[in-house]
């Protein structure tokens, strides 16, 4: 059914297939990582203007293909220029999938160093039903990984921050959990 078939009209607006929406304090933003060059290039645009528009404490954006993954597939370069104006936006967290695991990242400044003080933490959740795969060589800054538990991360958006949970399937031991704060 894809992404387009399960969520209809609300996974576009104005006839584009990224957009972003205001949930409770938080600015969350929905990115298409399957564009042609020159659509990327307006996305990126599209990006900058939402960016400069809404100034908020707490941003979260997602998208499919993961910028840092140790998982099967790897590093996805091609949504880095969105990386990178999102770190300059002060964005906390990126949700992503593509590769069939789990993995947690500490927070990363625009060039993939570790950043605590104003990084953005990447989620890659891949285990929602396919079969998992194996991991590639371990990238940097990769906090905690598991590719032998099916489940999905349930994230509580607060005012100032965040909390995530990683809820395995009945039966399975591996969980990840923790907060932070917006900055």
């Amino acid at each position: 059914i894809g992404y387009y078939g399960y969520f209809g009209a609300a996974s576009r607006q104005d006839g584009r297939s990224y957009y972003s929406v205001e949930l409770g304090k938080w600015h969350v933003i929905s990115l298409n990582s399957n564009l042609t060059p020159d659509e990327q290039k307006t996305q990126l645009a599209w990006l900058k203007t939402d960016l400069d528009q809404h100034n908020t404490l707490c941003t979260l954006a997602y998208w499919h293909h993961p910028v840092y993954s140790s998982g099967g597939h790897g590093n996805n370069e091609n949504m880095k220029d969105a990386w990178q104006m999102l770190h300059a936006a002060k964005a906390d967290v990126v949700l992503v999938g593509h590769d069939h695991d789990y993995e947690r990242f500490a927070s990363q400044d625009a060039d993939g160093q570790r950043d605590d003080a104003r990084g953005i933490r990447e989620f890659v959740v891949g285990t929602g039903g396919a079969k998992l795969t194996s991991f590639g060589l371990r990238k940097s800054n990769s906090a905690v990984s598991n590719n032998a538990t099916h489940g999905v991360l349930r994230m509580v958006l607060k005012d100032t921050g965040y909390e995530w949970e990683f809820l395995p399937v009945p039966g399975n031991g591996f969980s990840d959990s923790g907060a932070a704060l917006c900055h």
